[in-house]
């Protein structure tokens, strides 16, 4: 099976600035993500976004929400729809005149699979984010008190065990880390402090 897009336009420039409202996003996002672990995996990594987008963009409310909108949905079809993972979530936005910026970090989170680089800020961060916000959430898990006291040692400890979350590629965050220009450090520390507030 191969989720290649191939492409790499999305949208129409046209369309810079639209994004859906927060109630639209969450309508499509509660009809078309079933799995609960899923939906917190999105929720989480739109978390991430607006943070970054906040905190080291210093983006202003609007922009932040284009950064959150593209972490929340960029997997919105991988629930009820895998062999259609990427094309369907960015149809449906290009259908809605969407900014292609937000549908363009959506086509880049997966580059290896859907054969688009992350290229401006926001794919880089999405792309940071997706798999090891998922390692780290796995490691909360198996911990009595989750992401209290979590330090970036013990999220270090579980990257280097590779039956660990055997799933998520450490070569794609290693990748996205050089990418984005992040010390995997300090991406891990971020991610454990804003993610325990999801």
């Amino acid at each position: 099976m191969s989720l290649q897009l191939g492409r790499t336009s999305f949208g129409n420039a046209a369309n810079a600035g639209n994004v859906l409202t927060r109630d639209a996003a969450m309508q499509l996002f509660n009809s078309w993500v079933l799995n609960p672990k899923l939906q917190l995996h999105m929720l989480q990594v739109g978390h991430l976004m607006r943070c970054w987008a906040a905190e080291h963009e210093m983006l202003d409310d609007a922009a932040q929400w284009r950064w959150e909108m593209a972490g929340l949905l960029h997997d919105a079809d991988w629930d009820q729809w895998p062999t259609e993972h990427c094309r369907k979530i960015i149809e449906e936005l290009e259908s809605r005149n969407i900014d292609p910026e937000i549908i363009r970090a959506i086509a880049s989170h997966g580059h290896v699979y859907f054969g688009v680089e992350p290229v401006t800020r926001m794919d880089k961060m999405l792309y940071a984010f997706d798999e090891l916000s998922g390692l780290i959430h796995a490691y909360a898990l198996m911990r009595p008190n989750r992401y209290e006291a979590m330090d970036v040692k013990g999220v270090k400890k579980r990257l280097k065990e590779k039956t660990f979350a055997a799933n998520v590629s450490r070569e794609d965050i290693a990748d996205a880390c050089t990418r984005a220009g992040i010390v995997l450090d300090d991406l891990i520390a971020f991610i454990i402090a804003k993610q325990a507030t999801v």
